[in-house]
């Protein structure tokens, strides 16, 4: 059963857990060598529409105000075909509970949209999965994102894996000896 103490312990080794559908949602540790990172610095790269539609005010965002429901729809992107197993919702669940995973919504006419989720350990925020129902939602969900994590001086935005969706933001690769060199000292400056 996965808790919330071995889901911190898990990050703070470099891993994070998928279920696998194929295998009766069975939990398997995840520990990529090669590590996706998105910016926090002036690399980080929003396409001029995309910023246009940030400032317009078109959507509403929102920081958890509805992590369960969150989580709930990036599960369903992927029917019967989803590494957030019913298990894997209650862990995260908790940690939110506990304040440590976060939700970023993104709402259009009192509707949830799109958004994203993840853990924040120290100054470090550890990207788990994101979702849209609307054009951009997600997108708009990520600047969000940067901007607090700006505000808050993050230093570090992991996203576990890399996609092509992400390059456009400017996200990068590093090995994982790297990241996890990175991520300690990090949160060794930022913990108490």
């Amino acid at each position: 059963m996965l808790s919330p103490e071995l889901l911190i312990q898990a990050y703070l080794s470099g891993s994070f857990p998928m279920a696998d559908p194929d295998e009766d949602n069975q939990i398997f540790w995840h520990t990529p060598e090669q590590r996706g990172l998105i910016p926090l610095d002036d690399r980080f790269k929003v396409p001029k529409n995309l910023a246009r539609l940030y400032r317009k005010g078109v959507f509403e965002t929102s920081i958890n105000r509805d992590f369960q429901a969150v989580i709930r729809q990036c599960a369903a992107l992927r029917p019967g075909d989803t590494w957030i197993s019913e298990e894997i919702i209650e862990a995260y669940c908790e940690l939110n509970r506990i304040g440590l995973a976060h939700s970023f919504e993104v709402w259009k006419n009192d509707q949830l949209v799109g958004g994203l989720y993840g853990v924040a350990l120290g100054k470090v925020f550890c990207g788990e999965s994101m979702f849209h129902t609307v054009t951009d939602a997600s997108k708009i969900a990520l600047v969000f994102l940067v901007e607090f994590l700006r505000e808050q001086k993050f230093e570090l935005l992991d996203t576990q894996y890399l996609n092509p969706h992400l390059l456009q933001f400017g996200a990068y690769e590093v090995s994982q000896e790297f990241y996890m060199l990175q991520f300690n000292e990090i949160l060794n400056r930022s913990l108490p």
